[in-house]
């Protein structure tokens, strides 16, 4: 199974409103494993980003003027998601910020290239109702070092989010796989791990002599204090 674990930064919370996607980052794991491989791009938004928003991303204007725009890097995006699942937390934010760029470019949405997308904020609801459950929270509750996330980043927030994930979804040495992990496994059917242990020959330790008579003297006692009521077996039909 290939998942890609997706984040973005923007000029600001509205991209109805004409907010624009000034960084994205993708982390790609196969089968619960990470690859290595990624995707990391800024983006010249063609617009200044809000007060509130440079605050959350640090990332500056004249940072991003000779960066790359959208519509130059669609291609290389599109190319990278798919066929995989994306994962995101807080998905309706993101997907709605790439189906507003991929709009302005006459592109079908993104939902339309990948393979479903999950996200990652509804299912720490379900797990941690009443919560904080943002990608900070998580990352303290669930053992992920985040010390580096000083400020918001797409790419290192991908990489974050797809170690949170792992956690979340019982480790990568889990017995029980991923949903759909396994070919032919049905969406929520849990496939266990088998074992063949015919090929393993076990020793058979014989009890020494002085164990045998430790072990009838304990018989004895039990049967002189239930009076003769024992149910374990007499020593002869033990032999």
């Amino acid at each position: 199974m290939r998942q890609v674990f997706f984040d973005t930064e923007t000029t600001g919370l509205s991209a109805e409103g004409g907010d624009r996607i000034l960084e994205l980052g993708c982390v790609e794991m196969v089968n619960r494993q990470l690859t290595g491989n990624y995707l990391h791009r800024y983006i010249n938004p063609e617009r200044a980003s809000h007060e509130d928003a440079l605050r959350v991303h640090g990332i500056t204007e004249a940072f991003l003027a000779d960066k790359p725009k959208f519509a130059e890097i669609v291609d290389e995006f599109v190319a990278f998601v798919s066929g995989a699942e994306l994962v995101i937390h807080n998905a309706a934010f993101d997907i709605g910020f790439v189906n507003a760029e991929m709009k302005r470019l006459g592109r079908p949405p993104i939902n339309d290239v990948v393979n479903g997308v999950r996200d990652t904020l509804l299912m720490a609801r379900e797990m941690f109702p009443g919560k904080a459950n943002s990608l900070d929270a998580l990352c303290r509750r669930l053992d992920v070092d985040n010390s580096k996330r000083e400020l918001h980043g797409a790419h290192i927030d991908a990489e974050l989010l797809a170690k949170v994930y792992i956690n979340m979804t019982r480790g990568q040495d889990a017995l029980l796989m991923d949903e759909g992990a396994e070919s032919g496994t049905r969406a929520g059917e849990a496939q266990v791990l088998k074992q063949d242990l015919s090929a393993f020959a076990l020793p058979v330790i014989e009890a020494s002599e002085e164990e045998l008579a430790a072990h009838a003297k304990v018989l004895a006692e039990l049967d002189k204090a239930s009076g003769g009521k024992r149910i374990w077996p007499s020593e002869e039909s033990m032999a």
